[in-house]
């Protein structure tokens, strides 16, 4: 009989509860901030992640999870027996987490010589809930009986159709991630305008400017509906930074899609600290790639 594990990092976002309930391993990332390592859902709240950020000097850098790391996890799981792991990393375009859990096989061919576990190694192609969700529902099905096949191929042809809409209103650590241009930010700051950008398949664009806070939800809502019209199982989940707009952007989406969405989600350390402290996202099902 098969013994699965389900491994992830905490770019995954998915709470805690959640991540008990359905039997998740999630791997930290690590943040500097000011000189300080913060372990992330280990050394702060993502409340107080945000205010560590707003009162900073500097901007966040995230430090990917290492090969070493990774080997140490998959002979723990040898050792504790498991037949299979699935492993979804946060996306590989942006980080180099996925590329050293493929050198952390390697290892552990030299650590574990004999094992004969199985290691699934997914590319989730994005961040945060927008793969985290669909995780635990691969675990749940999982333990409802699935064929692992089945439950993989599933969640891959889910990752082709999610996209995400961001709607930062600071926009320092967007600029540093290299999101936007140093003189998109400058002149963000200077004139009041608002990037709306998309993240499809790992790579970001600015869709459109806005001028002024109160013009980016209407934005972004407007957005969600020309890209997802025709969608027959369209759903959307709603992510922000505990500020004020999270249920404006709430309201304005059950408006206009006529239900509600799945998830409201915090934006963990390792993803706020590209998207920056005061943001809000949508998260939704688009056309199949």
């Amino acid at each position: 009989m098969n013994k699965i594990a389900i491994l992830t990092d905490s770019s995954c976002d998915i709470p805690q509860s959640l991540a008990e309930k359905y039997g998740i391993d999630i791997m930290s990332f690590h943040i500097m901030l000011d000189g300080t390592d913060y372990v992330e859902r280990v050394s702060c709240t993502n409340e107080e992640f945000y205010g560590l950020m707003r009162q900073a000097k500097g901007v966040p850098s995230t430090a990917a999870i290492t090969p070493i790391q990774f080997c140490e996890k998959y002979c723990e799981y040898v050792d504790a027996g498991y037949t299979d792991v699935v492993h979804i990393s946060i996306n590989r375009t942006g980080s180099s987490t996925y590329d050293n859990a493929v050198m952390a096989q390697g290892m552990l061919r030299e650590e574990r010589p004999e094992h004969k576990m199985r290691i699934h190694l997914l590319d989730s192609h994005t961040y945060s809930m927008v793969f985290g969700w669909y995780v635990c529902e691969l675990a749940r099905k999982l333990r409802n009986g699935a064929e692992l096949r089945h439950v993989l191929s599933e969640f891959e042809d889910q990752m082709a159709k999610m996209e995400i809409i961001l709607g930062p209103y600071s926009l320092r650590q967007m600029k540093k991630s290299g999101r936007i241009s140093a003189a998109a930010a400058f002149a963000g700051e200077l004139l009041g305008l608002r990037p709306i950008i998309t993240l499809i398949d790992g790579k970001t664009n600015v869709a459109s400017k806005v001028r002024g806070d109160d013009k980016v939800i209407p934005a972004m809502v407007d957005l969600c509906k020309k890209r997802t019209e025709g969608v027959e199982d369209f759903e959307y989940m709603i992510g922000h930074t505990k500020i004020k707009q999270a249920e404006d952007l709430r309201k304005a989406c059950k408006k206009a899609f006529g239900k509600e969405p799945l998830i409201l989600f915090e934006l963990g350390g390792a993803v706020s600290s590209n998207t920056g402290p005061d943001t809000v996202a949508i998260a939704y099902v688009g056309k199949a790639r």
